[in-house]
């Protein structure tokens, strides 16, 4: 159930913006980068015929069409996007208070449950050594991880590594195959010894 409001004002100054485009059928894409992380960024981009994803949720409005990015439709709960006039013609505001809320269940992306327990469980405890680790990507059922803070250089990284991010990662997320690092250990500027 999508749950974003796009006020009249910000309809029409995004239906100006698309007409501007010159390009048949163009629309609004909106989605959220890195959700369910303090990193999440709720972005609103232009969308040519063609370059929106199947799975996307269409919303047609009056003067055009709005896609929504199917995984982060449950981030987006409760977004609005707005336009507000000022003297210097304007800003369009998008609020989208659920962004970096861990919001996963069993039919989440492994992406989401690898962040969701990197946020929530293992970066708790890094912190302490001014730790963070964070998902670079996926890769083939991979976590690719990287460290940073005090973790960057650290001689017992490795331990870190394998005894606890990988071990609760593989415990709690059954289908990841493994972790990886990616980090370059060779700079030890921020290290915790």
């Amino acid at each position: 159930m999508l749950n974003v409001t796009i006020t009249d004002s910000a309809q029409v100054y995004l239906a100006g913006l698309l007409e501007k485009q010159n390009c048949e059928g163009i629309g609004v894409r909106m989605f959220v980068s890195d959700p369910g992380t303090p990193k999440a960024e709720t972005c609103i981009a232009y969308s040519r015929p063609g370059e929106h994803n199947e799975e996307d949720m269409v919303v047609e409005y009056d003067a055009f069409n709005a896609y929504f990015e199917q995984r982060s439709i449950p981030f987006l709960d409760e977004a609005k996007v707005d336009f507000a006039e000022d003297k210097f013609g304007g800003q369009l505001t998008i609020r989208a208070p659920n962004s970096r809320l861990p919001n996963i269940s069993d039919d989440s992306p492994i992406e989401d449950k690898v962040n969701y327990l990197l946020y929530n469980e293992i970066n708790p405890g890094l912190a302490s050594h001014g730790g963070v680790v964070s998902l670079s990507e996926m890769s083939e059922g991979f976590a690719i991880l990287e460290f940073g803070g005090g973790c960057q250089g650290c001689s017992a990284v490795d331990l870190t590594l394998k005894e606890g991010v990988e071990k609760t990662l593989m415990e709690k997320i059954p289908e990841l195959k493994g972790v990886k690092d990616v980090t370059d250990h060779t700079d030890t500027s921020n290290a915790y010894m």
